[in-house]
């Protein structure tokens, strides 16, 4: 595996923007894997779920939002901390940032060393990185759910589960009964659990899968527009935890060490999900957590630019 380029350094291929209506003033802008936003148009005002991973790469969204509202952008929703879905907030001028408790305490704990380290992995996400004035700090925090009303039209902002990160968080348009899920469902793309809690996950994925929603914009991937479509993509991300998971567990029991366990994993990932988006780029990350969390280590360790590089030599190399 050695002619791998580390992360996702070598993907420099531009990807193809979409914005596509879900619902009734709602809408997904995804780009063919690489990480979504959602826009929620309200009566007075607009929702946008997920900020993008730099200032730049935020204009463009809002170049989008233009085109369909005249409306102000009050809110940005963080689903979670991680840097590719939040460096690029400060693009919203004058708009209220929204997360949960938890992850603004993320944000303080590793939102330095986790900006720095996802930077090194993908550049090309981070186009005119230099735009970025740093972390993004929320302006509102709840601990488990919020409602934000834009006139009439409630966004009901929801943790339903510890999973993707322990901070996510969902939001529900109730009036058109569409959700948008932020990296705990992705469609067609590799889940990253690098800070992920696997013995947590697929029970919330099963309380995702109770609001039996029309359609779901993923965190990535293509939007889910349909009842079946979502049940789907909640099938297929459950798949893909329980399988690498489950080999890592196993692995861990049998005393094989996390390189053993990685090739172990290979086995068993790769008929089902090496032709999904970032699926060679998470892989390492994900066995590293997984491993880690089948010896007890609940909270994940943080990752580092150095600590990055240093795990992919020792399962790339």
């Amino acid at each position: 595996m050695s002619t791998k380029g580390f992360a996702s350094t070598a993907d420099t291929g531009e990807k193809k923007a979409s914005f596509d209506e879900i619902g009734a003033g709602l809408y997904a802008y995804t780009a063919e894997g690489d990480p979504n936003s959602g826009v929620i148009v309200g009566d007075d005002g607009v929702m946008v779920i997920d900020a993008q991973a730099t200032p730049a790469m935020a204009n463009e969204l809002i170049a989008r939002v233009a085109k369909v509202t005249d409306k102000p952008i009050k809110y940005v929703l963080l689903t979670h901390y991680h840097a590719v879905r939040v460096l690029g907030a400060s693009a919203y001028k004058g708009a209220e940032i929204l997360a949960s408790d938890t992850a603004r305490m993320m944000i303080a704990e590793r939102g330095k060393q986790d900006m720095d380290s996802e930077i090194g992995r993908f550049p090309r996400l981070f186009r005119a990185v230099e735009t970025i004035p740093g972390l993004t700090w929320p302006t509102i925090t709840f601990p488990d759910q919020m409602s934000v009303w834009l006139g009439k039209r409630e966004v009901r902002i929801m943790h339903i589960g510890r999973g993707h990160t322990a901070g996510d968080v969902i939001a529900v348009v109730p009036d058109a009964n569409v959700v948008f899920s932020g990296d705990l469902v992705e469609y067609h793309s590799a889940c990253y659990c690098g800070d992920a809690h696997f013995n947590d996950w697929p029970a919330t994925l099963d309380n995702l899968a109770e609001f039996k929603a029309k359609a779901l914009m993923p965190g990535r991937g293509a939007a889910l527009t349909s009842e079946k479509m979502v049940a789907d993509g909640i099938a297929m991300t459950s798949d893909f935890l329980s399988t690498l998971f489950g080999s890592v567990t196993d692995s861990v029991a049998k005393g094989r060490s996390l390189k053993e366990s990685f090739d172990a994993a290979r086995v068993v990932m790769d008929p089902k999900f090496s032709s999904f988006a970032i699926y060679e780029h998470c892989l390492p990350f994900n066995v590293s957590r997984a491993y880690d969390e089948a010896r007890g280590i609940d909270w994940p360790v943080i990752w580092t630019a150095e600590r990055d590089r240093e795990m992919w030599a020792a399962l790339q190399g």
